[in-house]
């Protein structure tokens, strides 16, 4: 049988399998989409031309016109993620079963970017102390343009500081998304839900994980290969992991945790001013003003 004949008899059975296997799973979750999803990327790209005028653009803008340049950046973001959050809040009623109406859906909507636009100057600011925590913090940095313009940390946290307060006006599948995005472009994994002060740098970057409920404060660097995550997941009498739980390390002010250094569970904190040197694999707490660090390794040299 070639090909064409195959194709023929045999298409249409398979079509008609993944559809019913998409109506059983993927059509029944779904809210926004693969179309949403590059929506949301376009938010992003939109939301960080705001925040940075000409530095995400493609060619360059007249500085005689930052003002209406941003304005209409951020009323068309605003308009594309009110229509997202629509969504995924018009299918979070559907699924819970709720009592909210469409109108109040609708309505929380608007408020939420109204909450997320009040914000966008306070967000500015704090990202401006990760730039300066970079320069400050990296010998290489010859200026805060390069590092703005090249270092995978002020990506990662740019996109952080949007998702994080999107997280915690408690919408469903969005911040994910943006921090997943983050997670595609650098390397760097950061859960929307973690929290992270300001003056945040992550040199290098490939390979960190930071954990949904980690909470890191002001003045502190880390770099590549950290993990801040969980000990272990505590499970219902189903065996699903109970979720709501605080599971990931909190990390003081001015600490320095060099590469590779792992740091589990929700009761383990790092007392400030603390060094934690590179691979080390820790599950307790240290006291303030603690250095924490493997003994010397004694390699053969021929």
């Amino acid at each position: 049988m070639n090909l064409n004949e195959w194709l023929n008899e045999e298409i249409p059975g398979i079509a008609k399998a993944l559809e019913d296997i998409n109506k059983s799973h993927f059509f029944i979750e779904k809210t926004i989409g693969f179309a949403g999803k590059e929506t949301i990327y376009k938010v992003l790209y939109d939301f960080r031309s705001a925040l940075f005028p000409g530095v995400y653009d493609k060619y360059p803008i007249d500085e005689t016109r930052i003002n209406i340049i941003i304005g209409n950046r951020l009323r068309t973001s605003a308009l594309d993620l009110k229509d997202l959050i629509q969504k995924v809040l018009l299918n979070k009623r559907a699924k819970a079963d709720c009592a909210e109406t469409r109108t109040e859906c609708y309505t929380k909507a608007d408020e939420i970017v109204i909450q997320l636009l009040k914000l966008l100057p306070d967000i500015r600011q704090k990202i401006q102390t990760d730039i300066q925590a970079a320069y400050d913090g990296d010998p290489a940095a010859s200026s805060t343009e390069e590092i703005l313009l090249s270092y995978p940390s002020v990506e990662a946290i740019s996109i952080h500081r949007i998702a994080h307060e999107l997280y915690k006006l408690d919408v469903p599948i969005i911040p994910r998304i943006m921090a997943e995005y983050a997670h595609q472009l650098t390397g760097i994994d950061i859960h929307p839900g973690a929290s992270i002060g300001e003056y945040f740098f992550i040199d290098h970057g490939t390979g960190v994980v930071i954990g949904e409920t980690c909470t890191i404060g002001r003045h502190v660097k880390i770099y590549q290969g950290v993990t801040l995550g969980a000990k272990s997941f505590p499970l219902d009498e189903h065996g699903n992991p109970i979720k709501g739980i605080k599971r990931h390390p909190n990390i003081e002010d001015h600490v320095v945790i060099y590469a590779g250094a792992t740091i589990l569970g929700g009761d383990t904190t790092i007392g400030h001013n603390s060094v934690i040197g590179g691979n080390i694999w820790l599950t307790q707490s240290v006291l303030p003003y603690s250095k924490v660090y493997n003994s010397q390794p004694s390699p053969n040299i021929k």
